[in-house]
């Protein structure tokens, strides 16, 4: 059975997604503060993380970023404050899968829960090579020369992105859509911004760009 940890210490809360996810035929234990929940994150066999950002003894942030500094795979989708952008995006850079925005509806998040167990089930995906740079699917890793290349998360998204649409044109929402979710408020310059720093990781000049490369009018479009 699918095994679901929820985090949450607001007892109300914590008792409706108990009770929707079971009828739903999953497993699943409460965590009511932030210490629990990387304990028990660490100890059980969960499927999936389904964590608040607020919350007592240590947030879901530090969460996130405990487990995933400590080599945790386990899938996490954020609960986060409707318009707190930040939020969202420090929950996406610190290795967060999904999120969703209080108040949510009980039909958005299973649909976001079944999502990311699908993209967690798959079969590995192969290594995508162009020049000297190796983008590794199933292990999240970007390489040079078989050297790693540090990268945010939100950098390998977009890369992933791209590299599954290499030779098409993606606009600035498209982008926005895909990396940062629908819904989600941020300019266009801040897809600007991330193009540049990827481009440094993979562009042997950066400023000249070869595989990244901007259409005017457009967006960008990935020529690996």
């Amino acid at each position: 059975m699918t095994r679901i940890l929820v985090v949450e210490d607001e007892p109300a809360i914590a008792f409706g997604l108990e009770a929707d996810l079971k009828t739903e035929g999953y497993d699943v234990e409460i965590a009511a503060d932030g210490e629990t929940a990387t304990r028990r994150a660490r100890e059980g066999d969960f499927s999936l993380i389904l964590l608040d950002v607020m919350l007592p003894r240590k947030d879901g942030f530090e969460v996130c970023r405990e487990l995933r500094r400590g080599g945790l795979k386990t899938p996490i989708i954020f609960i986060t404050a409707r318009g707190q952008e930040a939020e969202r995006i420090m929950g996406l850079e610190w290795g967060a899968d999904d999120y969703v925005t209080k108040p949510f509806s009980p039909p958005e998040l299973r649909a976001r829960i079944k999502a990311v167990l699908r993209r967690t089930a798959g079969e590995e995906e192969p290594i995508y090579c162009f020049g000297d740079m190796e983008v590794d699917f199933a292990r999240c890793e970007l390489r040079r020369g078989g050297q790693t290349v540090e990268t945010t998360l939100l950098e390998f998204k977009l890369l992933t992105v791209f590299a599954r649409n290499r030779g098409r044109v993606l606009s600035r929402n498209k982008l926005l859509d895909e990396v940062w979710g629908h819904g989600t408020f941020i300019t266009d310059r801040v897809v600007d911004n991330h193009i540049v720093t990827l481009r440094k990781k993979i562009e042997a000049e950066p400023h000249r760009p070869r595989y990244l490369v901007s259409v005017r009018g457009l967006g960008y479009r990935f020529d690996g």
